[in-house]
């Protein structure tokens, strides 16, 4: 394990925990097995299918971030994580593996994590969606009800008026 690199990770995140060493290890898997390293731009895309703790990992050691365009959610809820390399046409999916780990306190659970080979914690396979496109910049619209802009792929036509997703009354009829 890089302890420079985990403490940097700790650094970010506020203080260690298991779900932390989740993205830190599939951070190390990707590494591993790909190649990758820090994305100065949006060489190195990451697509997170959560919400939680191990994404600051990400964030902290591949420098993927949602301003640069290169971290994107995608809300599964499952630890997974697809990294991509756009200069070298590679790409993995690194995906927790269901282990049980009750009984373990946390601290214990987070050793595991840290300190087991990433084959016996993760599965890997190719991303079932293609890279996605590098981020655009889009015309800022103003909302016709709030006055509010937001880019022009945000809005939504209602009534004859281009509004906001806030201002924007979904129809919906259970379906």
């Amino acid at each position: 394990m890089n302890k420079e690199l985990w403490e940097k990770s700790v650094a970010f995140h506020g203080h260690q925990c298991p779900g932390l060493a989740i993205g830190f290890k599939a951070c190390q898997a990707a590494a591993e097995k790909i190649g990758i390293g820090v994305s100065d731009d949006e060489e190195i895309v990451c697509v997170t299918e959560n919400d939680a703790c191990g994404v600051d990992a990400v964030q902290a050691i591949l420098s993927c971030t949602i301003g640069k365009g290169n971290l994107l959610y995608r809300g599964t809820g499952k630890q997974a994580f697809s990294f991509y390399d756009r200069k070298n046409d590679k790409r993995i999916r690194v995906c927790l593996k269901a282990k049980n780990h009750d009984g373990l306190e946390r601290s214990q659970w987070q050793e595991y994590l840290l300190n087991a080979p990433v084959d016996e914690i993760f599965t890997f396979s190719e991303p079932e969606f293609e890279l996605p496109e590098k981020a655009r910049i889009f015309t800022t619209i103003l909302c016709e009800i709030c006055g509010e802009g937001a880019p022009e792929h945000k809005m939504r036509l209602q009534e004859g008026k281009i509004v906001c997703v806030d201002c924007f009354k979904n129809y919906s009829r259970g379906w």
